[in-house]
């Protein structure tokens, strides 16, 4: 018998200085049983990271959503306009880059979040692989603050992110990770 996914509920409420976007998203986020709790948050963090988008690209008449798990021609999550285009395709870990360049091909823009221990040996290895793709950035996350993101998850989640000077800040009650990403494309 296979297993199912959990589901997580998340109150994301976004105040980006940086892109001047305020928003309050209700998410739903499965996590695939062999998905860990601090992967399920990074792709939450580079929600937020990215919300401005559903403005900036979309003039605010788009989805923004997470992708399946179950199928890896699927983004991690991604913005799609009312025409049903995908403007901006987000990936997160250490994808390898006949995937990215199939996305790249599929979106106006794709961002990856690296966030593992070993992100720095993937970034050696595929770096030179990726120097063709213009509409692709690729950004670190540091493996410290993203550990600390999985003791936020919980099922049921009212969490606060603000954007500024590129950092993000996710808070709940208990807990506020800092994360500043760093850009390697």
């Amino acid at each position: 018998m296979a297993l199912k996914s959990t589901i997580f509920k998340a109150t994301l409420q976004i105040a980006d200085i940086d892109h001047g976007y305020y928003a309050d998203h209700a998410l739903t986020l499965a996590r695939h049983p062999s998905e860990t709790d601090e992967r399920m948050m990074v792709r939450l963090a580079a929600m937020a990271l990215n919300a401005h988008q559903l403005q900036d690209m979309c003039k605010g008449d788009g989805v923004l959503a997470f992708g399946g798990l179950s199928d890896p021609d699927d983004p991690d999550a991604s913005l799609t306009d009312f025409t049903g285009h995908r403007r901006l395709w987000i990936e997160v870990g250490q994808p390898d880059d006949k995937p990215l360049a199939k996305a790249c091909s599929k979106a106006d823009a794709v961002v990856v979040y690296a966030f593992h221990h070993a992100a720095e040996v993937w970034w050696r290895g595929i770096e030179s692989k990726l120097t063709r793709l213009d509409n692709l950035q690729v950004w670190r996350l540091p493996s410290a603050e993203t550990q600390v993101l999985a003791a936020i998850a919980s099922r049921n989640m009212q969490l606060d992110a603000t954007v500024i000077e590129g950092a993000l800040s996710l808070s709940n009650p208990e807990h506020n990770v800092r994360i500043e990403p760093v850009r390697w494309k």
